[in-house]
């Protein structure tokens, strides 16, 4: 189990490219598109330094996902707009996180932060209460949706980006039995699962799923209780296992390593963690998202109601498949544009 301590403990810088592409967002409370600018507007003209507070989920940063690329959104906005910010890293458990996080959120409502963010849902019933009690602060929210004036719910098709994973699974499986690992038996994580199941399906009728839910306290950071997860999939004979777990996912990685079958990654591009392991990675742009609304904040752009990221825009895609290029079917990038083309134009519908 050594492997997975030094996983833990190496620092890996997200990479970003230096300029966020031209998004657009729904806000389907008004039913219409909006158009997001660059990253490479640069540094926006005030009289005072715009302020951004960031609650950060359960897990906290290093967790080479979730809020990693919450903060990485954050710090770039710093660098490209020059904003100040601050941020919070949470308690260790899921009922302390949603005792607190009311009280995590006033903390920067009170202070005139200009923006608030919420990373997760998690944080519902805090940002319903706290935008409340300040209506003239901004807030953001991330993977909920929060009626307010003043709230901006960021949103994901993660169903979409799991189709994309689950038919990569289903393509590079030999064993016809793929795994599934979520941090929680929830709404929102069987989302993930549908449309993992649902995309392999899509291209191998033959493709049986099985899954495991880790649970507890704190299921987003615990990769030994991911590693033992693993193996008891690949015990099943599972030859490619997907985790939607935070850093618990690490731990997941390691076992398929291990025993040389596929890992999927989730949230960020993790194919760097154990290359030719990770087959691909669900990148969900939650730093691209944080970005947007920052900008749109500072240009007294942004809207309460909903900006909803998707293949279509380019908020959800699989990584690029640096390192497993060679390891895929020859067909099998076509197919998967294909796939995105079909799911954009509605010929494909996810459940």
């Amino acid at each position: 189990m050594s492997k997975i301590s030094k996983l833990l403990i190496a620092i890996l810088a997200i990479l970003m490219t230096g300029a966020v592409a031209q998004f657009v967002a729904i806000n389907r409370e008004n039913n219409e598109n909006i158009k997001i600018d660059s990253a490479e507007s640069g540094q926006i003209e005030a009289d005072k330094p715009f302020k951004v507070g960031i609650v950060l989920s359960i897990g906290g940063l290093g967790d080479k996902s979730y809020n990693d690329l919450a903060y990485e959104g954050t710090r770039l906005a710093q660098e490209k707009l020059g904003i100040e910010y601050s941020y919070i890293e949470p308690a260790t458990s899921i009922e302390t996180e949603m005792a607190y996080g009311a009280h995590h959120l006033r903390q920067y409502a009170k202070e005139d932060y200009d923006l608030v963010i919420a990373t997760g849902f998690l944080f519902k019933d805090a940002c319903e209460k706290v935008a409340q009690e300040y209506p003239d602060v901004q807030f953001v929210i991330i993977d909920s949706v929060v009626a307010a004036p003043n709230v901006t719910s960021l949103t994901f098709k993660t169903n979409e980006g799991s189709f994309l994973v689950g038919a990569v699974a289903g393509m590079v499986t030999k064993t016809n039995t793929i795994g599934y690992i979520g941090a929680q038996d929830t709404e929102i994580f069987q989302e993930f699962r549908n449309g993992y199941e649902q995309g392999a399906v899509y291209v191998n009728p033959e493709v049986s799923i099985a899954s495991r839910i880790v649970g507890g306290d704190n299921p987003f950071a615990v990769p030994n209780r991911g590693y033992e997860l693993a193996n008891e999939l690949i015990a099943q004979q599972a030859d490619v296992v997907y985790t939607v777990a935070g850093a618990t996912g690490i731990g997941a990685i390691e076992a398929c390593k291990e025993k040389g079958i596929y890992a999927i990654g989730v949230d960020s591009d993790q194919d760097y963690i154990a290359k030719g392991t990770v087959i691909t990675s669900m990148m969900k742009k939650i730093d691209t998202a944080v970005y947007t609304a920052i900008e749109l904040a500072m240009k007294g752009e942004l809207e309460s109601g909903i900006l909803e990221f998707n293949i279509a825009n380019g908020g959800i895609d699989t990584s690029p498949f640096t390192h497993t290029r060679d390891q895929l079917p020859a067909d099998a990038l076509a197919k998967l544009d294909q796939i995105k083309k079909d799911i954009i134009s509605g010929k494909i519908k996810l459940n």
